[in-house]
C-alpha cells in the first residue's frame, strides 16, 4: 500500500520531487492552454476546509480538480461539524474515509499537523499562519517561465516576516537559492525557521540594500487576516518598506517582482509597478491552478 504522503511545508518533500512538480505545471500549463483534455485524477474527489476566506485559493483547487477530470468539496465551518465543536482529529478520521485527499486553508498551523496526523488520505496546507506553501509553488514556475532555473538566483523578501516570507526561506532552502530579508523591528520572520535555513538567507533592515543586486523582488501585504486592529501601526512601521519603481531600480536588469496577492495598491506596493512589465503577478496567480494541479497529481494520483 502506498505511504500516505502530506504536504504541510515545502520540507514535506525533497528537492527532486519539487522540481518535478514544477515541470509537470509547465506540461500541465501547455495543456490547458492547447485545450487538451487531461482526465487524470478522473474519479477522486478534494475535501476543501477553509476556515480563512480565500479567492485564489479555492478557485485554483476547485477547477483544478475539474480539470482534472475529479471533484472538489468546498466546506466552511458553517457548513460542518468543526464549525460546532468537533474535535479536529474526528472530523479527520472521518473525512478522509470519504475523500482522495484534504486541502486546509485555517490559522493555526498546528491544526493541519493534528489533521494530517489522524488522515487516511494527503492533507494539504493551502495557508496558516506559519507558511504557505502552495503559493511558493506558483512563484517558482513562473521565475523558472520567465528567467531560468531559481536555483543560484538571489531573491529579496521585502515586508512582514509573515508566513509567504517563512514559506521563502524554505523555498531557499529547497530550490537552492539565496534569499535577502527587509524587514522592521518587530516584524522578523520566526528565528528558527530563519536558523534553519542557515547561510543561505539574510536579514537586513534597509530595502535597498536587500534588493541591491537582486533578480526577484517580493513583497505581501502587511496586514494580513486576523491582524485588522493593528493596522495603524503596521502601516507606520512599514512605510519605509514600500515595494516602488525606485526600489527595484537597485535590482539587477530584468530583475521580476512578484506578490501573492490581494495587493493594497499605494500602500506595500506603488499602483504603477503592480502592472509595470517587470511585474509577473497577474501569471504568478494562474500558475497556482497550474502548479496545484501538479501537486494534486503527485499526491492523489
Amino acid at each position: 500500500m502506498r505511504e500516505t504522503r502530506h504536504f504541510l511545508t515545502l520540507l514535506d518533500l525533497t528537492p527532486n520531487e519539487l522540481a518535478g512538480i514544477i515541470e509537470r505545471a509547465h506540461e500541465l500549463k501547455r495543456l490547458q492552454r492547447a485545450g487538451e483534455p487531461h482526465p487524470t485524477l478522473a474519479g477522486k474527489v478534494l475535501g476543501m476546509v477553509f476556515e480563512k476566506s480565500s479567492t485564489r485559493t479555492r478557485v485554483s483547487f476547485e477547477a483544478g480538480m475539474a480539470q482534472l477530470g475529479g471533484t472538489a468539496l468546498f466546506l466552511s465551518p458553517r457548513d460542518t461539524q468543526l464549525g460546532r465543536g468537533e474535535p479536529i482529529e474526528d472530523t479527520a478520521r472521518v473525512l478522509s474515509r470519504m475523500v482522495d485527499g484534504i486541502m486546509i486553508r485555517t490559522f493555526e498551523h498546528e491544526k493541519v499537523e493534528r489533521f494530517a496526523r489522524h488522515s487516511l488520505v494527503p492533507v494539504i496546507n493551502g495557508l496558516t499562519d506559519l507558511v504557505h506553501p502552495c503559493q511558493l509553488l506558483a512563484d517558482v514556475q513562473t521565475f523558472t517561465e520567465h528567467r531560468g532555473p531559481i536555483a543560484g538566483a538571489t531573491v529579496a523578501w521585502v515586508g512582514d516576516g509573515n508566513n509567504m516570507c517563512h514559506s521563502y526561506i524554505n523555498a531557499a532552502r529547497q530550490f537552492d537559492f539565496r534569499l535577502r530579508i527587509a524587514c522592521p523591528e518587530g516584524y522578523d520572520p520566526d528565528p528558527d525557521i530563519l536558523a534553519a535555513a542557515g547561510d543561505r538567507c539574510t536579514l537586513v533592515r534597509d530595502p535597498v540594500v536587500a534588493v541591491e543586486g537582486t533578480d526577484l523582488v517580493v513583497t505581501d501585504t502587511w496586514v494580513s487576516m486576523g491582524q485588522e486592529e493593528e493596522k495603524k501601526r503596521r502601516e507606520t512601521a512599514f512605510a519605509p518598506y514600500k515595494v516602488t519603481r525606485a526600489l527595484m531600480s537597485h535590482a539587477a536588469p530584468g530583475a521580476l517582482f512578484m506578490h501573492c496577492l490581494p495587493a493594497y495598491r499605494g500602500m506595500e506596493v506603488d499602483a504603477e509597478l503592480l502592472d509595470a512589465p517587470e511585474s509577473v503577478v497577474w501569471e504568478e496567480a494562474e500558475n497556482r491552478l497550474h502548479a496545484q494541479k501538479a501537486l494534486l497529481e503527485f499526491l492523489l494520483g
